[in-house]
């Protein structure tokens, strides 16, 4: 008797939990590989540029962000990275940074510290078409080019899963968060046991609103930031910490 759909992802979701178990029992990592996720721009080289000069060099991109969707088409991973709080904390960061006032809150940053590689991924879609390039001023050939590249490159970020520790899953919250790549990909990765963390991104924007997407996904943990002006960062920087380490 065949087992049913909603059986069989079941099984899958406790062998991707097993799997991880073992591996975090019998192989203590060191460093966790962290992977940036997310449809084609939520921000995701944004958000990686940003940590990286927040921790490693200022002037160090790992990419270029556009308007143009699909310009990450190649996976990049940056090794070496650490996140540490206290070390932030010691230096007169902005007020965006996201600091709270309260003691325990610092006291627990203070503790916060993470080894990581972080991979910047290329833009998951359920459809990419050529003709989205061409509104964007691309002629056919080139547009048809980057279309091959993107649909390449959807496949090589859903291959580097198999080798991620845990995805930090970037969502627009200007837009509607009840999609069906982002249902996707939210099902793909609890299927893998994989731990997530959903940021809200561009909540300096006026149309905003996180909201949707906490109530779109009440079962993961949801932090608003703005990759782009730095609103919140601590908050993500700490629940990458606690989860990640």
């Amino acid at each position: 008797m065949s087992l049913g759909k909603e059986e069989m992802n079941s099984r899958k979701r406790r062998k991707g939990i097993l799997a991880r178990l073992l591996r975090a029992l019998v192989f203590k990592r060191e460093t966790a590989k962290i992977g940036i996720y997310g449809p084609p721009n939520a921000g995701k080289t944004t958000l990686t540029n940003r940590i990286i000069h927040t921790f490693v060099n200022e002037y160090e991109d790992i990419g270029e962000a556009t308007a143009i969707p699909h310009e990450t088409r190649r996976a990049v991973r940056r090794g070496g990275l650490v996140i540490d709080m206290k070390t932030k904390l010691l230096q007169n960061l902005s007020p965006n940074f996201g600091l709270k006032s309260k003691s325990k809150s610092k006291s627990r940053r203070e503790k916060a510290k993470l080894k990581l590689d972080v991979v910047d991924t290329p833009g998951l879609a359920t459809k990419i078409d050529f003709h989205d390039f061409m509104a964007y001023g691309l002629e056919e050939e080139e547009a048809k080019r980057r279309a091959k590249e993107a649909t390449e490159g959807v496949i090589e970020a859903i291959k580097w899963l198999d080798d991620i520790d845990g995805v930090v899953l970037l969502m627009d919250s200007t837009e509607d968060p009840y999609t069906q790549t982002n249902i996707v990909i939210i099902g793909n990765m609890e299927a893998r046991g994989t731990p997530i963390i959903i940021a809200a991104n561009k909540v300096d924007l006026p149309d905003a609103t996180p909201q949707r997407i906490i109530n779109a996904f009440p079962q993961h943990t949801v932090i608003s930031i703005s990759a782009l002006k730095g609103d919140n960062m601590a908050e993500l920087y700490e629940e990458m910490v606690r989860r990640f380490k």
